[in-house]
């Protein structure tokens, strides 16, 4: 990129009065008059906060990746937006993605960088800095944070998915507090993302999936030095993107995208990841629908035997050879002439790939389950479509099941009643809660695979079919139904279903069918009252007014479609 088209120079490259404000405010900071002579500057987009555990890590990150804009000729200056730490924020990191995600946009459309480098981590982080980017479209490379270290409890492997295990078990007795408290520790013994399979790896994996980060980006530890070097050759490729104008929008096209949704059934990633890249590509203006996620993993069995859905964790996949021995089994059905930010096709990145333990990254010919990592369902509860990660089931046998619905109408009323002695449930009802759809917590949270009613897990049963309008953390498992639309708020069908109707769930056939005639149906719903939401002020009163559907990736309806990266309105 030559000299006049480098955005910066709208800001460092003025003269009289307006380059002197520029120019002299920024060397306070102690740097030299010819750094603002033409060198890209590439901003250092940060998700750094005490709040996020999981991006902990990132100032020190940060500072790695300016040694390789240093070392390419660029000027790097790093910024803080909003952090969304999936542990700690509430009522959900969710609610608040699109709102970081207009922070990372205004933010790098407003100040002088000609390249920007994305530092993300923590589930939200990525998909949110990923939107913003992709709306202001300036070359961009991402960074993820890397996974924990592989947890030790009471000498065998932990991590995130165990939460579920030993939260049924101390339900049962089976566990004390103490033991509980000691495995806090043991798990979260490093810094880094969730070391599995969880929501935080898959977007990690997206992302490289994607091309918007260099090879392996996804399964190196962030206790592992090689992540400080992939940062570090992060920061050398983003001033010779700048020098190419290779932008987002050369990276981020239809097929991109297409492979990301493969390379996702093929590591039985987190269900989450249909609502984040259905939002980016609205951001980018790429036609693609809920029904595209069902239709490119169909053929696709899992290879990754990865936590929730198998059996390792996140460290185990790199040592395996990570993402890219995953593209290399894959690569008759990629798009491998696909580009990526290091100028490389997918099919070059991953030609040389080796796979080091065939037990973690199966073949086509040996998977590690044949069920694929991700199924979309239609039917009369669900009409524009709901999800359900097959891989992560713990009864095949629920794939095809007719079953009575035990009817939770809010979060509230599941707390109240799933512990109840007397609730009519047994390990054949399909459980249903309502009102944790986009608009109806707001936020959709991260609640879709309830708990089991105790008096159905003193039987030993450790899986129901459980269906609902909400998420399901990437670290979770079971048969459960996600992402129904319309949504329980918005009048769906989901709002109608009483306590005993007939549910029908036919995962081969792609079915998700009420058992309750039209007839009665509109007779429930003359009856139906929109509940209100409350919330009449703020950024929660806007997300409310604003958000679409899960099926559309729950966006705000004025943030689909790019606008560029011209500035809002010059100043001085």
């Amino acid at each position: 990129m030559s000299e006049k088209k480098l955005r910066s120079r709208g800001w460092f490259g003025k003269e009289g009065k307006d380059g002197f404000i520029y120019r002299s405010w920024m060397k306070n900071q102690g740097y030299p008059a010819d750094e603002f002579d033409g060198r890209p500057v590439i901003g250092i987009c940060n998700t750094y906060s005490g709040f996020t555990p999981c991006n902990g890590h990132f100032r020190e990150l940060a500072e790695v990746v300016k040694r390789g804009v240093w070392e390419a000729g660029g000027f790097p200056l790093d910024f803080p937006v909003m952090s969304l730490g999936e542990t700690l924020i509430k009522p959900t990191a969710m609610l608040y993605r699109n709102l970081a995600s207009m922070d990372v946009e205004e933010s790098i459309r407003a100040n002088p960088m000609d390249g920007v480098v994305l530092l993300c981590g923590c589930d939200k982080t990525t998909p949110s800095l990923v939107m913003g980017a992709a709306s202001v479209n300036i070359p961009t490379i991402a960074v993820s944070g890397g996974p924990m270290l592989t947890g030790r409890f009471q000498g065998r492997s932990i991590a995130t998915s165990d939460i579920w295990r030993f939260s049924e078990a101390f339900r049962k007795g089976e566990m004390t507090q103490a033991e509980l408290t000691e495995a806090e520790a043991c798990m979260s013994r490093s810094n880094g993302h969730c070391a599995v399979m969880g929501t935080a790896s898959t977007m990690a994996t997206m992302v490289e999936s994607l091309g918007l980060t260099l090879p392996e980006n996804a399964a190196i530890p962030a206790a592992d030095s090689r992540r400080k070097v992939l940062a570090h050759l992060s920061g050398r490729r983003i001033v010779e993107m700048v020098k190419e104008d290779l932008r987002m929008s050369k990276v981020l096209v239809r097929e991109a995208f297409e492979n990301a949704i493969k390379v996702n059934a093929a590591i039985g990633g987190s269900t989450n990841l249909v609502i984040h890249l259905l939002a980016i590509a609205g951001r980018m203006g790429v036609k693609l629908d809920i029904e595209d996620f069902d239709r490119l993993s169909a053929d696709i069995p899992l290879l990754a035997n990865l936590q929730p859905s198998g059996k390792y964790f996140m460290e185990d996949f790199f040592y395996a050879g990570g993402v890219p021995v995953i593209q290399k089994e894959l690569i008759g059905k990629l798009n491998s002439e696909a580009i990526t930010v290091n100028g490389k096709t997918v099919g070059e990145n991953c030609k040389n790939a080796v796979c080091y333990d065939a037990d973690v990254i199966g073949t086509l010919e040996k998977p590690v389950k044949n069920l694929t990592g991700l199924a979309v369902l239609k039917g009369n509860l669900c009409q524009n479509g709901a999800v359900i990660k097959p891989s992560a089931s713990l009864k095949p046998e629920l794939m095809k099941h007719r079953g009575r619905a035990v009817v939770f109408e809010d979060i509230d009323h599941y707390k109240k009643k799933i512990e109840d002695p007397d609730l009519e449930v047994d390990e054949n009802s399909i459980l249903v809660l309502k009102m944790v759809g986009p608009k109806g917590y707001p936020g959709m949270p991260e609640v879709g695979n309830m708990g089991l009613p105790k008096k159905v897990l003193d039987k030993g049963i450790n899986d129901m079919i459980r269906i609902s309008d909400g998420r399901m953390s990437g670290t979770g498992f079971g048969t459960v139904v996600l992402h129904v639309s319309p949504e329980a708020a918005e009048g769906g069908v989901l709002a109608l279903v009483k306590d005993g109707d007939y549910i029908e769930l036919d995962v081969a056939a792609r079915r998700l069918h009420l058992e309750v005639s039209d007839e009665e149906l509109a007779a429930r719903r003359a009856e139906w009252k929109a509940p209100d939401l409350g919330y009449d002020r703020g950024y929660v009163n806007l997300y409310i007014k604003e958000v679409n559907q899960a099926h559309l990736g729950a966006d705000l309806n004025f943030l689909r479609g790019g606008s560029g990266d011209v500035v809002t309105r010059d100043s001085h």
